[in-house]
């Protein structure tokens, strides 16, 4: 995970009443019964943001800070949000039966057609962290008419070779089910050195989550395969996403590399890329909230953003301009938020021109 996205769990966030009502589901699909949870309620020709959480944690212990926090309700009053766990994630969550086939990652990802029809989605801003990002990113390849943005942190877009696969094995062995999630969580600098809040994940990791549960879910995201894409004219018949992408990356995170080669290996007309500097998040997830502002005003939606923080109103930092920058160059069109689709000016090679977007901004 990296310290980028620490304050997430164990911040202290402040709170705002539209999101303490949540709605609670499960969902029929065709592998199985999905636990959701809504908070707000659609707007207009809107899409709704949908969440998927890392292995270990589960909707509230990923996104809770992330999405309480004061500055996100300018945000969260223009959309619904979906929070999926993945089966059997959610706190209270049931012990599948010994033999219990867990689904796979694709199969993961073809769970969740069924969560927009069963709420009459058009199309959704996916969100997602570590494994739950490598879903969303499945399930745009999958269908992507149904994904209008992603903003993918900490991915990692390569299944684990044969070397990766027999040490996987052998910590197994050796390793507690916690120990080997906090080693996909956190680099082992900061296990070393923040030791108080690995303590903390490590006992909601041991608590929250049914532990039986959680070794499936970490068999099969480890057991998973490279996601299929490259960039556009680099092989035939390259398969990409299709629709905007922020990617988001802890300094020094366990997956920084594999989010390098994401960002890679995706069209760089339709890709920002940020690297965000761990220190700052872990005390002020404001960081994140205002760049995921200024990829939705790229998109057409939310056309006016305040900073909170600055009393003179709509001023943003610097390094947010040229993010903001980099996403509204090749959305020149997308303008209004209850509008046409926007995803028809992020596809046109007029509109984007041969200038490259794919950026690094590091806050």
């Amino acid at each position: 995970m990296g310290k980028a996205f620490l304050g997430w769990v164990c911040g202290q966030d402040k709170c705002h009443s539209s999101f303490l009502f949540p709605q609670e589901h499960d969902i029929e699909t065709p592998y199985g019964l999905l636990h959701v949870v809504i908070r707000g309620s659609p707007k207009g020709n809107r899409p709704a943001i949908l969440t998927y959480h890392d292995v270990g944690l589960n909707h509230k212990l990923c996104f809770n800070t992330f999405f309480n926090y004061e500055d996100m309700q300018e945000i969260t009053k223009h959309f619904v949000v979906c929070h999926v766990d993945a089966p059997g994630q959610q706190a209270g969550a049931s012990q599948f039966p010994q033999g219990y086939q867990y689904p796979s990652m694709d199969q993961l990802a073809a769970m969740l057609p069924s969560v927009v029809q069963h709420f009459g989605f058009k199309y959704v801003i996916g969100i997602g962290v570590g494994a739950g990002a490598y879903v969303l990113a499945k399930f745009a390849l999958i269908f992507p008419d149904l994904v209008e943005g992603l903003v993918l942190m900490n991915i990692d877009p390569n299944g684990k070779g044969w070397i990766d696969w027999a040490a996987a094995k052998l910590s197994g062995l050796t390793s507690t089910l916690p120990d080997m999630v906090l080693s996909h969580l956190f680099s082992q600098e900061e296990l070393v050195n923040n030791t108080e809040l690995v303590q903390s994940y490590r006992q909601q990791i041991g608590s929250v989550v049914n532990q039986f549960n959680l070794q499936l879910f970490l068999n099969m995201y480890n057991s998973r395969r490279d996601l299929d894409i490259n960039r556009p004219g680099t092989v035939p018949n390259a398969k990409t996403l299709r629709c905007p992408v922020m990617l988001v990356v802890g300094d020094n995170a366990p997956a920084e590399e594999g989010v390098v080669e994401c960002n890679s290996k995706l069209d760089p007309t339709n890709t920002t890329f940020l690297k965000v500097t761990p220190s700052a998040l872990s005390l002020q997830p404001g960081k994140l909230t205002e760049a995921f502002k200024y990829f939705l005003q790229g998109m057409g939606y939310i056309a006016h953003l305040k900073d909170r923080r600055l009393s003179g109103g709509a001023v943003p930092s610097a390094s947010m301009t040229r993010l903001a920058r980099s996403r509204t160059a090749s959305l020149t069109s997308a303008s209004s938020v209850e509008g046409a689709r926007p995803r028809a000016c992020s596809e046109s090679s007029e509109a984007m021109g041969q200038i490259n977007h794919t950026m690094e901004v590091s806050c």
